[in-house]
């Protein structure tokens, strides 16, 4: 399998692995400038941009009547799924408000006994836009992400969420998202892909107001997009490309190990599968279940070109130096495959989500148990978290003082103005001392 071996004896061999990881964030300076005037594009036209991209990349025969789509194509592509496939939807969504609800935060304020009033007020933003990517023609729809975006949007107390993501060439949208949407309770959706939806999100059109917040996965074009209009709209996070790290012993199953590097790799070239072990039989073991497995697959070519340029087997001398490993490359998913993984835990400083032992492969928590799958990827969950309920929410200082405070502390507050050059600022205070 051609999957690389690498030898990890410490934190010396750390900077050749991370140069080599890196080498997958490989902007593109060109799409900025693409991404650019579309943006502008749709600024400027609305509508009309929408729909010449739309009908150049998407359906040639798209026209303005087609962009909002109708609560009756919504309950028709809900009657058209599987009662089967809508409980497992209806399931998965449950866990995950579940999991949400607890990140709810309270706001508060406290009383001195000198009469101020500090406090945090924390309130949902107005209007949400979701993108959600149409997968391959429109027929790998990825309802996941949209499960994973609205579910805290909702529990966040978001008023009014809307939707987006890139019709089919017939101008519809696959019924599993319209299908998802309607088990959500979300009512506005609309057929529109790329930069230019995200445009759309953000300036808004003469059919689609404009959002506070954009969120959901998207390709180059969307990511670009997104980066571009940080500042004028809030955004999840710009994702880069996906990343899982196995940290096992010799009694893990090979067979399972490789199906979960598997999981990993069919997703995109750029996905990284790395296998972290200090059992140096198992990698080779490993190697031939990858092989046997990534043959089977319907996307075994992205699977194969993946592991080639960006899976690894990583042999280290023992567990601590494995752990290692894992906090310097700080991975988007880490998958703890040993007998007591809680032992462990406390040692773990950086990663995205966390599968705990053997029987927890990384799809449980991107589709079901609950915790969000949108996750910091290429090594920035050293510093950044999961998509949250905290992602759709703002928070607003509250302060109250009253005249015996400006009394006492008027001048001390003029004196740090002063010191700061800035004269009206100590005067607002002093005209209160009179």
């Amino acid at each position: 399998m051609p999957c690389r071996d690498i030898n990890y004896s410490g934190q010396t061999d750390w900077p050749e692995v991370k140069k080599w990881l890196e080498l997958r964030i490989n902007p593109d300076s060109k799409v900025d400038g693409i991404v650019k005037d579309i943006l502008a594009n749709v600024k400027n036209n609305g509508n009309q941009a929408l729909i010449e991209y739309t009908q150049k990349y998407d359906c040639p025969e798209f026209t303005q009547e087609m962009l909002k789509v109708s609560l009756d194509s919504v309950r028709l592509a809900y009657a058209e799924v599987e009662t089967e496939d809508l409980e497992i939807i209806e399931e998965a969504i449950r866990n995950i408000r579940n999991f949400h609800r607890k990140q709810v935060e309270e706001s508060w304020w406290t009383t001195g006994e000198d009469g101020t009033i500090l406090g945090q007020l924390v309130r949902p933003v107005d209007r949400v836009g979701l993108y959600v990517p149409g997968g391959q023609g429109g027929e790998t729809p990825l309802i996941s992400s949209m499960i994973m975006n609205a579910v805290p949007a909702q529990v966040a107390g978001v008023k009014e969420i809307a939707v987006i993501s890139p019709p089919r060439k017939d101008g519809t949208l696959n019924p599993y998202i319209l299908a998802t949407a309607q088990v959500l309770g979300i009512k506005e959706i609309y057929a529109s892909g790329s930069a230019w939806a995200i445009g759309a999100l953000a300036y808004g059109t003469q059919t689609i107001a404009p959002c506070d917040v954009i969120a959901g996965p998207g390709n180059i074009f969307v990511a670009t997009a997104k980066g571009q209009l940080v500042g004028e709209v809030g955004i999840d996070m710009i994702a880069g490309p996906s990343e899982v790290a196995i940290l096992a012993d010799g009694n893990s199953d090979p067979a399972w190990l490789a199906a979960d590097l598997l999981s990993q790799a069919e997703h995109d070239p750029l996905a990284a599968s790395i296998l972290i072990t200090w059992d140096k039989d198992l990698g080779a073991k490993v190697k031939a279940e990858l092989k046997r497995q990534a043959d089977l697959l319907p996307r075994s070519e992205i699977a194969f070109k993946s592991l080639e340029d960006w899976g690894a087997i990583v042999t280290v001398p023992d567990r601590d130096t494995g752990i290692n490993f894992v906090n310097n490359m700080a991975p988007e998913h880490l998958e703890l495959a040993f007998e007591d993984p809680w032992s462990a835990l406390g040692l773990i400083k950086h990663a995205g989500a966390i599968f705990m032992g053997h029987f927890t492969p990384e799809p449980v928590g991107d589709y079901f148990a609950g915790p969000n799958h949108v996750l910091p990827t290429v090594g920035t969950a050293r510093f950044s978290s999961a998509l949250s309920v905290e992602t759709f929410t703002k928070k607003t200082s509250l302060i109250y003082t009253d005249q015996n405070y400006v009394t006492r502390h008027g001048g001390k507050i003029a004196r740090l103005a002063r010191l700061e050059g800035l004269e009206a600022h100590a005067r607002s205070v002093e005209t209160r001392l009179k």
